[in-house]
């Protein structure tokens, strides 16, 4: 018989309050030993806030977050085993790499000097700084900056690294040549990262799980595969990847599949497995479909859509078509365009992979939605 792993941290009912404002609701999650979890949200989910109650830098209203099945939500935050790395990095401009790094140690008095020197060179090896120990922070670019900040929190070897948008200062090159080495990093150190970011692309990139915000409520929780492919509502829908979200009538049901009456096309859909209702002859429902799963021919496919060609977007080996269908605008992202020669004006069809589309209930209230 396996047995069950022990979650690292629980949280276990959350709630916050500022005021009369409820910024957190129940929330509830456990974070695993050893994996990459993201917070992932728009500005003012409660992502960030999360993040601070785990540090002890916000005091919870009611619940329970428990390290090592032991509660820490009455402990101050340097008696927590958890550090944080936030999104100004926090280096100490009187300091040089060396001294930043060793700060910490320092001022806990948690090693003597010789072990401190062996324990600096095997945490600035891991971030690879090694032979900038004499840098001040002003000589160091953001990246080289965010490492150091890296390698300060690590040296104590905490149970759990929290790190909010580390990212956000970065420019867009060099955010994504990050992205690939934290989550390297995160593997080679053998340490829980607690990832704070508003970034789908980021937490698709990076994490083993990521948990959905919105409204300070959890909206999906699951492997960045899950989350993609089959969002559990609109909002997760709209937020994760780039869809066409259009209203559409369920005509009918025949066990997995729905049959769809979208303008005066009739289409049949996949019903999703973790979504109920939506897929209930003579609902209305949302029809969301992934705009990089989408194919446009010049001739008619089956289960597809027609439309005039409105315009062109070339972005390198990407092209993006606007499609209109019936007064209907939809948008196709296509990698290659070997198979249809079309131009603005011209009336080709749109039909989609199987696992492209979702139905899902009508939600009015689902931020960015256009349904």
């Amino acid at each position: 018989m396996t047995q069950k792993l022990q979650p690292l941290l629980q949280l276990k009912g959350i709630n916050k309050y500022y005021g009369s404002s409820h910024i957190l609701k129940d929330i509830s999650f456990d974070i695993m030993d050893g994996e990459f979890l993201t917070l992932l949200g728009p500005s003012g989910c409660g992502k960030t806030t999360i993040l601070r109650c785990i540090a002890g830098l916000e005091e919870i209203d009611s619940g329970d977050i428990l390290l090592n099945g032991a509660s820490i939500k009455n402990l101050a935050p340097n008696k927590r085993n958890v550090n944080t790395v936030f999104q100004n990095y926090a280096l100490f401009p009187h300091l040089n790499v060396y001294d930043n790094v060793a700060y910490g140690p320092r001022v806990k008095k948690t090693m003597s000097e010789k072990v401190l020197r062996e324990r600096i060179a095997d945490v600035l090896g891991l971030v690879q700084m090694e032979g900038y120990e004499d840098r001040m922070s002003h000589q160091l670019s953001g990246g080289q900056r965010q490492r150091v900040a890296i390698a300060r929190a690590l040296i104590n070897k905490p149970d759990i690294l929290l790190l909010d948008e580390p990212l956000g200062a970065l420019d867009l090159k060099l955010r994504k040549h990050m992205q690939t080495e934290l989550a390297h990093l995160q593997k080679q150190a053998k340490t829980t990262f607690v990832y704070v970011t508003h970034d789908q692309e980021e937490a698709l990139n990076m994490s083993d799980r990521i948990v959905v915000l919105h409204m300070g409520e959890i909206q999906q929780l699951g492997n960045p595969r899950d989350i993609y492919n089959n969002p559990k509502n609109l909002f997760v829908a709209d937020f994760i990847g780039d869809r066409n979200i259009k209203r559409v009538k369920v005509l009918e049901r025949h066990d997995k599949y729905a049959k769809i009456q979208l303008g005066s096309s009739i289409l049949g859909v996949k019903c999703s497995g973790s979504v109920a209702g939506p897929c209930d002859s003579g609902e209305t429902a949302i029809l969301a479909i992934h705009m990089d799963k989408m194919k446009i021919s010049c001739s008619e496919l089956s289960n597809s859509l027609s439309g005039q060609v409105m315009s062109v977007h070339y972005a390198g080996s990407q092209i993006k078509t606007e499609i209109s269908v019936e007064d209907e605008i939809i948008t196709v992202i296509e990698y290659q365009n070997n198979e249809c020669d079309y131009n603005v004006g011209d009336k080709v069809y749109v039909a989609w992979e199987e696992s492209g589309a979702v139905l899902l209930p009508v939600e009015e209230h689902a931020e960015g939605g256009n349904a």
